[in-house]
C-alpha cells in the first residue's frame, strides 16, 4: 500500500533545467509508528520552500521506495536540507523507520517529457 495513495498517477510537469533533484531510495522497517504523520508534516513543510518544484513517489510490492524532489536550485536543495524539522524527522527515519536509504542529489542539465494525446470516445 502506498503512503501517497492521493498522489497523481502522473509524473511531475518536466521543469525547465537547470534544476536539481534529490532521490531518496528507502527499505523500511516493521515500526512505522507515527511516519504517514511525519510524512505528511514533511510534504507540507518542504512547499513552503522558495524554489521546490515537486515530488514523485514509487513504492515497489517488495518495499523499495523511491522519492524525487525537484528544486530550481542549489540554495533551494541546501534550505530544505538544513529545516530543523526535516533534520528531527531524518534522525528519527535512521532511529526508527528506515532499514536502509540512499540519497543522490544530482543537477539535470536535459530532460523531457511524453504524454500520450487523448483520443476522442467511439460511439
Amino acid at each position: 500500500m502506498s503512503d501517497h495513495p492521493e498522489a497523481p498517477v502522473a509524473p511531475v510537469e518536466v521543469p525547465e533545467p537547470p534544476y536539481y533533484v534529490a532521490v531518496f531510495t528507502s527499505v523500511r522497517t516493521q515500526d512505522q509508528s507515527g511516519y504517514r504523520e511525519t510524512n505528511a508534516r514533511m510534504e507540507e513543510l518542504v512547499k513552503e520552500i522558495p524554489g521546490y518544484l515537486g515530488m514523485d513517489h514509487a513504492q515497489t510490492p517488495g518495499g523499495l521506495g523511491i522519492t524525487v524532489g525537484y528544486f530550481r536550485d542549489a540554495e533551494a536543495l541546501t534550505k530544505w536540507r538544513s529545516d530543523a524539522e526535516h533534520r528531527a524527522a531524518q534522525k528519527r527515519g535512521r532511529d526508527q523507520w528506515y532499514q536502509s536509504y540512499t540519497l543522490h542529489v544530482a543537477k539535470v542539465e536535459r530532460s523531457y517529457g511524453f504524454t500520450r494525446a487523448q483520443s476522442p470516445q467511439s460511439s
